[in-house]
């Protein structure tokens, strides 16, 4: 994983030894002496995450977090507080202050990379609902008010999941009059509740004695109507291969025993703030566009977001050099399915088509309508041997099992055949990377169709 890292620390040694390990995990460093010399670089940079000192002159590690926090370009940056105080008052201002984690020195390597990549993977996500927020902006389709709600977490429901009744009623009373919780032993049961009923955090032991705790954790990221949804893991003192584990799994963040009210709170606090974020920009996006974007049949967006977006990824693509791909679909002979079996079955081809594609496609990617039976997948931070995976995956998923039309009464085998075109850096137009992926449909289609065919720039 990739990503921009600023670090602030008046010290010299300090920022050396963190660029380092840093560096050694392939991310890209960028060093602060001060506060201001931080909050320059981030008016002029664009950056994933940031590792703050708390103890400089001048301006404190906890005032450059709240400017951080409170100015709209950069509040959605993770902010990670690094200090060689360990006192629970320190953590609590830290997170008060907006800041996503507090790490103490001197500073465990696995913790340090674990937690960089986990707020990284969350930064990443926000950073594609942003874009497309902002494509409809610029298209005119949303006037601006996005924000406004914010920093409202009145209301935040939490599920926590225990089986040890003692450590629940402990909890109940720790946050009673501030959020409402829910308690919840079977994790099965969890998995339905989440998707009948909306959260903003989902709190889980890390040490139950009845159920795998990591296996929900992997569950809850690999389902789409949990993937989104905040979770915090509550973990005993010296069990850290579990919690290094866990944050590789996608939880956002944890909580060490014995539990402290006041860093509990604030750790929610982040999360359900993270969790109205997310679920602003996307009402932003679901009701703003649906009309002017969004393709009537298939309900994916249609070419003219596609363009503007497209244009975005690319110019955001170049600027930070990193890779872009983009797969053209079209499926096969699907002019004999109008004609064979009317124009209602081809309805229904084109709308399974687009359902398997939307299941087969990861979260940042963009599916698109391109126009009749061409379908259009764009892949931001994806290189051509990733997007191949992916292409591979859509071209079996349809082939594998027949399309149900005429509402049931009939099935009709469906293939469909793939151009792929890739860019390293964004130094191409989007004509150009669509013209590169339309020569290698053609040669798909002329090679026998239902087939992948890729074509670098």
């Amino acid at each position: 994983m990739t990503a921009r890292v600023l670090i602030v620390d008046d010290i010299p040694a300090n920022l050396k030894l963190l660029e380092a390990r840093l560096l050694a995990d392939y991310f890209d460093v960028l060093c602060a002496h001060s506060g201001l010399e931080a909050l320059d670089i981030l008016d002029k940079h664009s950056v994933d995450i940031v590792l703050l000192d708390v103890m400089m002159p001048g301006m404190d590690g906890f005032e450059v977090c709240r400017r951080i926090k409170q100015n709209p370009r950069t509040m959605h940056i993770p902010v990670v507080m690094v200090t060689a105080l360990d006192q629970v008052s320190d953590r609590v201002a830290g997170l008060k202050a907006g800041a996503d984690d507090f790490l103490t020195k001197p500073l465990n390597d696995m913790a340090l990379i674990s937690r960089v990549k986990s707020l990284v993977r969350i930064k990443m996500l926000t950073d594609e609902l942003r874009t497309r927020a902002n494509t409809s902006e610029e298209m005119g389709l949303d006037d601006g008010a996005l924000f406004a709600d914010l920093n409202n977490i009145e209301g935040g429901r939490i599920l926590l999941v225990d089986d040890q009744r003692s450590n629940a009623e402990r909890i109940r009373k720790q946050v009673r009059g501030v959020f409402d919780l829910i308690c919840e032993n079977d994790p099965q049961a969890v998995i339905k509740l989440c998707a009948d009923e909306a959260f903003d955090c989902v709190l889980i032991n890390l040490n139950m004695r009845t159920h795998d705790s990591l296996r929900l954790c992997s569950q809850m990221r690999s389902l789409e109507k949990t993937r989104m949804l905040p979770i915090l893991v509550l973990a005993d003192e010296s069990d850290e291969p579990r919690i290094m584990r866990a944050l590789d799994l996608g939880v956002n963040d944890y909580i060490r025993k014995p539990i402290d009210r006041n860093e509990l709170m604030a750790r929610m606090h982040t999360q359900v703030l993270r969790k109205r974020y997310t679920d602003a920009l996307r009402n932003s996006i679901q009701h703003t566009m649906e009309l002017a974007i969004v393709d009537g049949l298939t309900k994916l967006y249609n070419r003219r977001y596609m363009s503007t977006h497209l244009d975005s990824l690319l110019a955001a693509a170049q600027q930070k050099e990193k890779p872009v791909s983009v797969l053209l679909m079209d499926i096969d002979f699907f002019k004999s399915v109008n004609d064979t079996h009317g124009h209602d079955a081809g309805d229904e081809v084109l709308q399974e088509f687009a359902n398997r594609m939307r299941k087969n496609c990861r979260g940042i990617d963009l599916v698109c309508r391109y126009g009749g039976e061409e379908f259009v997948v764009v892949m931001p931070d994806t290189d051509m041997a990733l997007a191949m995976v992916v292409a591979e995956r859509i071209r079996k998923k349809v082939a594998e099992k027949p399309f149900i039309i005429h509402k049931g009464r009939q099935m009709i085998d469906v293939t469909i055949s793939i151009g792929l075109a890739s860019v390293d850096n964004g130094a191409k137009t989007q004509d150009e990377l669509l013209k590169l992926a339309d020569n290698a449909l053609y040669t798909a289609k002329r090679d026998g169709r239902n087939r992948v065919v890729s074509n670098a720039a």
